[in-house]
């Protein structure tokens, strides 16, 4: 059984993830729901650690013996690209690799809010773009990127683990950078970054105190900065990057994270109601007066979700619940799934069932009675 075919297979079935492990046959993860290759026989340590070591490169080989795990990209002519994690598990090697579209979706056809598109446009600043392993963040970066390409003029520099969605120029120019091929880390290339005339600067992920210190500084020197974190919301993110910190420089750090901060956009995968794949459910805080005064006070910070449910018709922001609702009322998905999701769950059901609750005010802004 070769490697490219049971990727051919994979995204043939349009499969998100394909899991290479021992003494099964290949796995295919389809609409959050894994399914085994029923023509794939059971796979040998052997067959897995050739595959493996075929796709690495000798620097590769000699990083994944010394960590037993990298992350690599892998790139198939005529198929796409995959990101993918090699690692040892009971002594044997396994694979888990992650399809990469060949085509980078727009903003609009992502169902993204339109807001997010005018967050796409800001001259400076910092935004994140936020969620759970597998809730589309890089897709959702990619096409943000390429909405600045067909806009405007301007110098976008990349910084990814591996690099995945493969920008061409169009009127703006791109560099692509991959840690542990084109540069040795994501806070080493981001501070060389900013002596290499950039006007926009993607990083990947911001994974250590030095990479968001230095992407804080990068945005409070008049660039853009765009990148992701693992947190569930915007008032997690904001907590996060203030936690990294040690508690003598949190209150300058509230300051300039205020100063700095353009957007967040959460978002959540949620199955639609007619079993044809997923549907995003999007939070997005615009950095308005009172979400900036929120963050700059510790005892106020607990207020952003409010801020952002009330800055609905204003500012274009949306809570999860909002988002949610909005689907629902679409019919893209269930009300148990809309429920499930939900980050207030008691809140939703009783809006839904009619009664009042402490948050109508919100939710009348959403139906246009604000």
């Amino acid at each position: 059984m070769e490697l490219n075919e049971i990727l051919r297979v994979a995204a043939a079935a349009k499969s998100s993830d394909i899991h290479l492990k021992v003494g099964l046959p290949p796995i295919f993860r389809r609409d959050s729901q894994l399914f085994p290759y029923k023509d794939g026989g059971r796979l040998t340590a052997e067959t897995i650690t050739q595959m493996a070591r075929d796709i690495m490169t000798p620097a590769q080989r000699e990083s994944f013996e010394a960590d037993r795990e990298i992350d690599m990209g892998y790139g198939v002519p005529g198929l796409g690209r995959f990101r993918l994690n090699v690692f040892q598990q009971r002594g044997t090697v396994g694979m888990v690799f992650r399809v990469i579209p060949m085509e980078i979706n727009g903003i609009r056809d992502l169902d993204l809010p339109k807001v997010v598109e005018e967050l796409a446009m800001e001259p400076r600043g910092l935004l994140l773009v936020t969620g759970t392993t597998g809730s589309g963040k890089s897709t959702t970066l990619a096409s943000m990127i390429d909405y600045i390409n067909q806009k405007k003029t301007a110098h976008i520099i990349t910084i990814e683990d591996p690099i995945e969605f493969l920008h061409r120029d169009k009127k703006s120019v791109i560099n692509q950078r991959e840690v542990g091929f084109d540069t040795l880390s994501f806070a080493g290339a981001l501070k060389s970054a900013l002596r290499q005339d950039p006007d926009v600067i993607l990083v990947g992920e911001m994974r250590d105190f030095e990479t968001i210190e230095t992407a804080l500084v990068a945005a409070e020197t008049g660039h853009l900065v765009l990148s992701t974190l693992h947190t569930v919301d915007a008032a997690e993110t904001i907590h996060r990057i203030i936690s990294v910190f040690p508690p003598y420089q949190q209150k300058q750090v509230r300051l300039q994270l205020a100063s700095i901060i353009k957007g967040i956009v959460s978002q959540r995968l949620v199955p639609r109601a007619d079993g044809r794949g997923r549907v995003p459910a999007v939070e997005v805080m615009v950095a308005t007066a009172r979400v900036r005064d929120c963050i700059e006070v510790p005892e106020k910070t607990k207020e952003i979700r409010t801020a952002i449910a009330e800055g609905f018709t204003t500012y274009g922001m949306q809570t999860f619940d909002q988002s949610l609702m909005g689907l629902l009322k679409k019919n893209l998905v269930t009300y148990k799934e809309a429920l499930r999701q939900s980050s207030n769950p008691d809140d939703f059901a009783l809006k839904m069932s009619g009664i009042s609750s402490t948050s109508d005010a919100r939710w009348d802004m959403q139906e246009g009675k604000g």
